[in-house]
């Protein structure tokens, strides 16, 4: 793909712009980059809970205002792009998000830090729908790369910001000064980069109405958001658990204090999500999400002996088995309302990350308000457990949706009728055209 420059397509516009072609893999850096921010404070969390003497709820916390903070965003600013055009949203977000690394970068106490992780979520938010859109609208016609690269780039991000948190806390002597000073710089740069990305989205009337806090999925959406919808709560609700309490875990239950095995299991679950949003691309999406919706109640089920016994080698194992649930029960959920997209694509994103973003932090809070009473491991347990149900319940409605589109596919079979020929000497039994096509791929 060019990655050469080209004039701007507005009337009188005189700043280069990139190629769509370099524009979407920019989009592409952009999202992974803000994926690895928002998992890379999790192995410093243990550090943070011994310097400053915090709780495991005070953390979950400092985790769930991030997430709620995106909410905010996602449903003041969620559709913004649709009205204003996804380049300069993005790069107020991503100014936005290197002043809250340079916040984190400061923090020297637990209010600090939770004002940092507020505007990071809020930066974030913005840029969540834009960043989607964007994906889609530059991505070559009938191309599967916007969603993969949205999906694989959440979770590979997440993985790539986990075990370098990780590996800085346990080697670095100033761990946050390394990793918010790298990127607040990193963000700086993605926003002047983002300034050349082509415009795909045209000026539309509506911006002020579009700032009403709402969550709206267009009509024609809606099916497939409904159907969609469980497999993005159980997804987020595990990816939840190990970015609020994954150092906790290792800290407490696996009676380790080296953060790289905090990080890297917190890592191993958007990591696996990523490789298996890459290895199994090919698949149909409504398929895919089945087979993750599968996977992921697997892996929640195995990681429980993993805990009860417990055993790192194995809570390393099932968090795989796990992540490659996670990773396509989303992909193949996302893919499924990508194809059906077409007007407010951002607006739609911004919904859909709506209802992740809270399962990713609603039950994370719960869990940290629990763990007192209950104790981390009970506390765990019972999250897996919750997460297990959650993951079987798109599974029943998805099979029931895949046999209907089959049977709709496959069409009316062809009937014959004995009779004499038709005046044009054709047969009076023709097999309608419909019954004659091949099958569509699901």
């Amino acid at each position: 793909m060019s990655t050469a420059l080209r004039p701007d397509p507005a009337p009188g516009g005189r700043v280069p712009r990139l190629t769509r072609a370099a524009g979407f893999w920019l989009l592409g850096i952009a999202q992974l980059t803000l994926m690895a921010a928002s998992s890379a404070p999790s192995p410093l969390y243990s550090e943070y809970a011994r310097r400053w003497d915090l709780s495991a709820t005070a953390l979950t916390v400092v985790f769930a205002v991030y997430a709620l903070a995106l909410l905010v965003a996602l449903l003041v600013a969620g559709g913004l792009s649709d009205h204003l055009g996804r380049r300069p949203v993005l790069v107020a977000a991503l100014v936005g998000e290197a002043a809250a690394m340079a916040v984190l970068l400061t923090a020297g106490g637990v209010g600090q830090l939770i004002a940092g992780r507020a505007l990071q979520g809020l930066a974030t938010g913005a840029a969540t729908g834009a960043i989607s859109a964007g994906l889609i609208d530059l991505q070559h016609p009938g191309s599967k790369l916007g969603p993969l690269l949205t999906s694989a780039g959440t979770a590979g991000g997440m993985a790539v910001g986990a075990l370098a948190g990780g590996a800085l806390t346990q080697y670095s002597s100033s761990p946050h000064v390394v990793v918010f000073g790298l990127l607040t710089a990193a963000f700086l740069v993605l926003a002047a980069a983002v300034v050349l990305v082509p415009e795909t989205s045209p000026l539309r009337p509506g911006a002020l109405a579009s700032l009403q806090p709402r969550v709206s999925v267009p009509h024609t959406d809606r099916t497939s958001f409904l159907l969609a919808a469980p497999a993005f709560i159980a997804s987020w609700a595990i990816g939840g658990l190990y970015l609020s309490l994954g150092s906790s875990l290792t800290a407490d239950i696996l009676r380790t204090d080296n953060h790289v095995t905090a990080g890297l299991v917190v890592a191993l679950l958007p990591g696996a999500a990523a490789l298996a949003c890459v290895a199994l691309r090919g698949m149909a999406p409504l398929p895919m999400m089945l087979f993750g919706s599968v996977t992921l109640v697997a892996g929640t089920l195995l990681t429980l002996p993993a805990l009860l016994v417990p055993s790192t080698p194995l809570l390393l194992a099932t968090t795989v088995v796990a992540g490659l649930g996670f990773g396509t029960a989303f992909f193949g959920a996302f893919r499924m309302l990508a194809q059906t997209a077409h007007e407010k694509r951002a607006q739609l994103f911004a919904a859909v990350y709506v209802v992740c973003y809270l399962a990713n932090s609603v039950p994370a809070v719960a869990a940290g308000l629990a763990v007192p009473h209950a104790g981390l491991r009970s506390t765990a347990v019972c999250y897996l457990g919750a997460v297990t149900v959650l993951a079987l319940l798109p599974i029943p409605f998805g099979v029931a949706a895949l046999r209907r589109a089959r049977n709709a596919a496959a069409g009316p079979r062809p009937v014959t009728v004995p009779g004499p020929e038709a005046v044009d000497g054709s047969s009076a039994g023709i097999a309608p055209a419909a019954a004659q096509a091949p099958a569509a791929r699901l």
